[in-house]
């Protein structure tokens, strides 16, 4: 199986490049990535035990030709994991998540129909669907109404890819995913900011009273999930992949101290950000029934793993946490 994956050297995209080299010796994989703040090349150095299976392109995915070049090579599917993805950044500027969301869908969406035969894979989020009230949890029916710039550039790239679907019949499949975490992940999400601040004995800044819920899956689990929608999942059909692990912000905040030992007293309740949704909940049983998939890593198991994984690798997230991103740091939560 030759596979384009574009995103390859963000935080989940890293994870499904190394899990489908490691997992499949027929797999092979052009990594088409721009390198853009979040992309890192330090997350594959593992790849270059798999030689020629693994070919990394820089590039970006609004770019045409190079989009064209790519798919002209005639993979078998393309996983389309490249976008912007951090909420806090959309409210600043929306336009970079527009042009890379939504354009770049559409860009990769066009290739596929100009040389026919690749199958073609949405990977989405659970914020398409917006906020949840105290009860439930999101089917794939469920309507899509995001509250975010951010959410609303993903739900334009889904209803771009189905209609690709629905009008010329591409082989289109979108997956709406829970929050992820785990190892690689950019230190201005949720969990690895906790820990790589905690770590530095730093104030953990906390958005409004810090019971807003969220269902978590480990990045393993998401890459299993992919990889079976990839091979088995319908044409035109949406799978929502969550792991049922539904916990307060604040909740998981505190389970960081606890296990670093570090004191509640670095807790920093700030403005909660405009549009934060308040829960999200994910039905799976459609990707469990149909397909067979299951997730294996347990919140707790995943969680101890995740806080070892960034305390035994300081100088990976030191590295980053530098420049640019102190100055968002500074912009975003210096006046909350």
């Amino acid at each position: 199986m030759k596979l384009l994956v574009t995103g390859g050297c963000g935080f989940i995209g890293s994870n499904f490049v190394m899990h489908m080299l490691e997992w499949y010796p027929d797999v092979s994989i052009v990594n088409l990535d721009l390198l853009t703040y979040a992309g890192n090349l330090e997350n594959l150095q593992d790849t270059a035990s798999y030689g020629e299976r693994h070919r990394f392109v820089r590039g970006d995915i609004t770019d045409r030709e190079t989009v064209r070049r790519l798919i002209s090579e005639k993979p078998d599917a393309v996983i389309n994991f490249a976008a912007e993805s951090h909420v806090d950044r959309s409210i600043i500027d929306a336009s970079a998540f527009v042009k890379t969301n939504v354009m770049g869908t559409q860009v990769l969406l066009d290739a596929c129909r100009e040389f026919a035969g690749a199958r073609f894979v949405q990977i989405s989020t659970d914020e398409v669907y917006g906020s949840l009230g105290p009860e439930g949890s999101f089917t794939e029916m469920h309507p899509l109404a995001p509250n975010s710039p951010y959410a609303a550039s993903k739900a334009a790239a889904d209803l771009m890819a189905r209609s690709y679907h629905k009008t010329y019949g591409l082989d289109v499949v979108v997956t709406r995913c829970s929050n992820n975490y785990g190892p690689y992940q950019f230190p201005e999400k949720l969990i690895p900011l906790m820990i790589t601040n905690a770590l530095e004995d730093r104030e953990l800044p906390v958005y409004g009273d810090g019971m807003n819920v969220r269902d978590w899956i480990h990045v393993t689990d998401h890459c299993r999930a992919v990889d079976a929608i990839l091979r088995k999942g319908g044409a035109g059909e949406v799978y929502n992949i969550g792991a049922g692990s539904e916990l307060h912000n604040i909740d998981i905040v505190r389970y960081i101290l606890r296990r670093l030992d570090k004191p509640e007293s670095l807790i920093r309740f700030v403005k909660d950000r405009p549009g934060h949704d308040r829960r999200y909940a994910m039905d799976a049983s459609t990707l469990t029934r149909e397909l067979g998939w299951t997730p294996s890593i347990a919140f707790e198991d995943g969680m101890n793993q995740t806080i070892s994984w960034y305390t035994e690798h300081e100088t990976w997230w030191q590295r980053i946490k530098t420049g640019e991103y102190l100055t968002y740091y500074a912009t975003w939560y210096g006046d909350r």
